[in-house]
């Protein structure tokens, strides 16, 4: 799935995993770190009828990729989302993200480690 800032339309990224707190995405771009992001996503027809969604989050983490050093990990903290959003947004975890990846994972989220 696509992420757009929402104020200039320009890809930030694609989603790489999510939990329920935040989720990681691969950009072409260094993010910078600690900054709030107007983001917008394209939702999956399998999920809602919803085209897309609008919600901020901030990045906590960026870094080179491990695999391919061309492209960024970024990781991102949810911090402000409708709670109707805030339901669609549970829905792709469950459909998309597992419980064996949040536990292993729940601190490179937000955390970085």
């Amino acid at each position: 799935m696509r992420l757009m800032h929402e104020n200039t339309g320009e890809l930030v990224g694609h989603l790489v995993n999510i939990s329920r707190e935040g989720f990681r995405l691969e950009s072409l771009h260094a993010i910078p770190v600690n900054k709030d992001f107007p983001l917008r996503i394209e939702l999956p027809r399998d999920i809602t009828d919803k085209p897309y969604m609008v919600f901020v989050a901030r990045s906590k983490w960026c870094r080179p990729d491990k695999i391919d050093p061309t492209l960024f990990d970024a990781g991102f903290e949810v911090v402000e989302m409708t709670p109707g959003d805030a339901e669609i947004f549970r829905m792709i975890f469950e459909r998309y993200g597992s419980l064996e990846n949040l536990r292993e994972n729940r601190a490179d989220y937000l955390w970085g480690k």
